[in-house]
């Protein structure tokens, strides 16, 4: 299909996470404000928590009400729970604990040590089981039409825990895999697939730092998802890539929005 995909570029990565905290809490509101609820999908990544860290700080988070948020994860490091390195770790270091969130509507990916055990796969599944069940008929499919899904984009073009060429980013039926054999540690994790990604109402793809103007250039310039996953990840209407300059450095200038600040 034809994406159409919307770029905003921020001076740096400051003022980038700054002003992505502020068009999330506006979202938020928005949605809260229509149908009494929002559900967002978090990233982890020093750009998703930078987010998270400019949200804690935003006098306007208040405007969200906390209690009728769902939030939900892109992938996970199929860690024990409470690791350091896990998502929802520095997540809830970052914003959640500060927060007065609905406990029962934070959806975390299972742990290592949690009830599914040592088998991603198993994790994965009932992960799967767990968006379903919050699916309504509305949704249409096996996971909730998400508000915004939020990604971080690496250095090699992978977007959750979606990498090129691996089994995972194939993936066309199931919403939720276990991922072995990861190229960056460690190698075993929890990803939503395109397929689940897709579902969202909105997809932002966060970039910052010249370690990632690789990466933005090759995602927006074309490239078939299963050699840049980030260039398959879009939402049903919108698709954002909110990159500071320095991850925007090799765009083509076609593609370069001239009124980015």
């Amino acid at each position: 299909m034809s994406v159409v995909q919307q770029l905003v570029v921020h001076r740096d990565k400051e003022l980038m996470a700054q002003a992505a905290a502020a068009r999330l809490i506006t979202k938020i509101v928005d949605a809260q404000a229509a149908r009494g609820y929002a559900s967002v999908v978090l990233t982890g990544g020093r750009n998703g928590n930078g987010l998270l860290a400019a949200l804690a700080g935003a006098p306007a988070r208040d405007a969200i009400d906390w209690s009728r948020l769902d939030l939900w994860w892109g992938d996970e490091r199929f860690l024990p729970d409470g690791d350091p390195e896990r998502n929802v770790t520095q997540a809830r270091e970052a914003l959640l604990d500060s927060v007065p969130l609905d406990p029962a509507r934070v959806h975390a990916m299972p742990a290592s040590d949690g009830p599914c055990g040592p088998d991603a796969d198993a994790a994965a599944a009932a992960y799967a089981a767990e968006l379903a069940a919050a699916a309504g008929p509305e949704d249409h499919g096996p996971v909730p039409v998400f508000d915004v899904l939020m990604l971080g984009v690496g250095p090699d073009t992978h977007v959750a825990s979606l990498f090129p060429e691996l089994p995972a980013v194939r993936e066309t039926e199931r919403t939720v895999v276990g991922v072995h054999g990861a190229p960056k540690p460690p190698p075993v994790r929890v990803s939503l697939t395109l397929p689940a990604i897709r579902a969202a109402r909105e997809v932002w793809l966060l970039a910052a730092g010249e370690d990632k103007a690789e990466a933005a250039a090759i995602a927006l310039s074309g490239a078939g998802e299963i050699q840049a996953p980030a260039a398959g990840a879009y939402g049903r209407s919108r698709t954002l890539w909110l990159l500071d300059a320095a991850a925007a450095s090799r765009l083509p200038r076609a593609l370069y929005p001239p009124a980015s600040a």
